[in-house]
């Protein structure tokens, strides 16, 4: 017998060699019926793993992050199934979960087109109404290849031949007559998967490289009910109208040209406006605390990344210009700006009293994105970020990470996106040394000190393994586009290695010569994405002191036109950003258009108001706010601006 702690902490004995999936139909049919997939002592297991030992087990539903994802995985694998039934010649690709449903990318003569995407539904409608059981079936390293080359899975081939070299048996999963290479978790069958739809088709280079054969990837979205089905079609039909690919097209914040590239937008001037502002107050509230500005060259020689570890670690993500095999001198654009700033430090030699050294800059960088991952502003190959690198010593480690947090949090909440944020632990994996520099002794301590200053802290956070930089730990704040699709806006990273790679020191209070702590760190991250986020936020309609018209002045009759620029004049004077439309249309039209182009405030001038010294106000959101003095209304619009209140 061994003993299961389940939920609540309550102890169970139980059968060696149970599986959380018995367990669950010994407590009920409807929690069997229900549940996705089991986190055994924290590891998130299929449902048919059988517990050896003592251990704990948290059964999870689709209310659970992490049962969604098995959830999803498996209707990734029902859309296989229904394309292997309706195209055979089709070869499978990968199908896994993601931040909201799942994708499988296959290859196929012709692209699917929305008919067939009709149709591939209706074949899994037939599936899960089979409600086919899925089982699970492991074969050695050497029969899974033979297998997979002898069903012609050329894809599947491949990815299983990267695992064959570690020995391990590889995992299969079986529906019917469909089986796919896999590691799981999945269902225990299709029948749970009620309501799903198939919501779009777009190509992808396999493994993300454009050298490599280009996929049909069809995306979908998957439930337990309808009803939530419904909720979400509704979500998502909100959510297309505050996409900002669309919306900020139609308010001309920014375009993309085909032949410039992808990845690469053109800011037109209201986009670039609202840009510069908030460059601007970030630069200004850096040096308010303690952060001196650089500005760094936009590309270096490979000598340079081969000494940051970029060159072996980051290459396939940068620009090269010139051949590294052939050319005397290589050189790429920077993806990041480390390398550069601590030459500002190295430009003389330190001692303790130079520490903390803060150096930010609003840096352009360059990163060579997979065609299939760039979206809109929220993923480009040129963008500009708040950098910053922070010079420090062991003792003020922790002070200073609380000091780059609380900059990061400042930026959030005065933007109105705190709430929309969680926190990530990013750590590296210790089954890839390859993606790393350092030794394991030197990362678990480094992700240890992190630990506890994210736990004195407070802060809420989940890990992730594999998600930190090759050079140390990360606290990752995430967020979340309007279609559910997570990103990072934010990050502070704990670097102990790259001084000594650059003979970074200073003099320490002992007269020894010492490596310093680095801090990587943006406080508002890539403006680019920013911008991206506060158009979803806000639908278009930003706060005044962002919007890049704040004013729109709208004379009833020609005869107030003289009244109206000396208005604009006035609060020009005073730096607001002001529109006339003197166009001869109606009052009524002019606040309409006014209202679709999400001006904060309108001002209309008539007789009465030029009659009594006047101006008549309407606010986006609340309407007629009556007349009143001019000076009344700057005194108003000032107040708004110096507070940065969200209305």
């Amino acid at each position: 017998m061994i003993n299961v702690e389940l939920k609540g902490g309550v102890i169970q004995q139980f059968e060696e060699n149970i599986t959380p999936a018995q367990i669950a139909k010994s407590i009920s049919m409807g929690l069997y019926k229900n549940v996705c997939a089991a986190l055994i002592d924290g590891k998130v297991c299929d449902l048919r793993t059988e517990l050896t030992a003592d251990c704990k087990v948290e059964l999870l539903t689709f209310d659970n992050d992490e049962g969604k994802q098995a959830f999803w995985h498996t209707t990734s694998h029902i859309l296989a199934q229904a394309v292997k039934r309706l195209y055979p010649e089709a070869k499978l690709a990968i199908g896994p979960s993601i931040d909201e449903g799942f994708y499988y990318d296959f290859d196929v003569e012709k692209p699917f087109d929305s008919e067939d995407l009709l149709k591939i539904e209706a074949e899994m409608k037939k599936i899960v109404k089979s409600g086919i059981e899925i089982s699970r079936f492991e074969k050695a390293p050497q029969d899974a290849l033979d297998y997979l080359n002898e069903i012609a899975e050329p894809y599947k081939v491949e990815l299983a031949s990267e695992h064959a070299g570690k020995g391990e048996p590889i995992s299969f999963y079986k529906q019917a007559e469909f089986v796919d290479l896999c590691a799981g978790p999945h269902l225990m069958s299709v029948a749970p998967v009620k309501a799903f739809k198939l919501t779009n088709c777009t190509g992808a280079y396999w493994r993300g490289d454009s050298k490599n054969q280009q996929l049909c990837r069809v995306y979908g979205i998957s439930f337990p009910k309808a009803s939530m089905l419904e909720e979400y079609i509704t979500r998502r039909e909100e959510a297309l109208k505050r996409d900002h690919n669309k919306l900020g097209r139609e308010l001309e914040l920014f375009t993309t040209v085909d032949y410039i590239g992808q990845g690469l937008p053109i800011m037109l001037p209201k986009g670039a406006r609202i840009i510069q502002l908030l460059q601007r107050w970030v630069e200004d509230l850096e040096q308010k605390n303690g952060w001196q500005l650089t500005k760094t060259p936009f590309m270096a020689k490979s000598d340079l990344y081969k000494i940051s570890g970029h060159w072996d670690h980051y290459q396939d993500g940068m620009f090269i210009l010139g051949d590294p095999d052939n050319d005397d001198e290589v050189y790429a654009l920077r993806p990041m700006t480390c390398p550069f700033q601590y030459q500002a430090f190295l430009n003389r030699g330190r001692s303790y009293r130079d520490l903390p050294m803060r150096l930010n800059e609003t840096s352009t960088l360059f990163r060579n994105e997979a065609s299939g991952e760039m979206h809109g502003l929220i993923r480009v190959r040129q963008f500009t970020i708040s950098e910053g690198h922070l010079m420090c010593t062991p003792e003020q480690l922790e002070g200073e990470f609380e000091h780059c947090l609380s900059l990061a949090i400042t930026c959030l909440k005065t933007l109105g996106l705190y709430e929309d944020v969680s926190y990530r632990f990013s750590q590296w994996d210790p089954n890839d040394r390859e993606k790393y520099i350092g030794t394991e002794e030197e990362w678990n301590n480094v992700q240890g000190m992190m630990g506890k200053i994210l736990d004195d802290l407070g802060i809420d956070y989940k890990i992730g393994i594999g998600e930190a930089a090759f050079y140390g730990p990360k606290l990752d704040i995430q967020i979340k586009n309007v279609f559910g699709k997570e990103d990072t806006l934010i990050t502070i990273q704990i670097d102990p290695m790259i001084a000594e790679k650059f003979g970074m020191e200073y003099v320490d209070r002992d007269g020894v010569k010492k490596h310093p702590f680095i801090i990587h760190r943006t406080s508002i991250g890539c403006y680019e994405r920013t911008l991206a986020l506060l158009i979803e936020k806000y639908a278009g309609a930003f706060p005044l002191w962002l919007a890049p018209v704040q004013v729109k002045l709208l004379p009833i009759a020609d005869r107030h036109h003289d009244r109206v620029f000396e208005i604009a004049k006035e609060l020009e004077d005073m730096g607001m950003r002001v529109e006339v439309d003197d166009r001869n249309e109606k009052i009524g039209y002019k606040i309409r258009e006014a209202q679709v182009q999400k001006i904060p405030y309108m001002v209309i001038i008539g007789d009465k108001d030029i009659e009594n010294d006047t101006v008549s106000i309407r606010h986006r959101k609340d309407g007629d706010l009556g007349s009143m003095s001019l000076n009344e209304f700057k005194d108003m619009m000032r107040e708004e601006i110096d507070t940065k209140a969200i209305k």
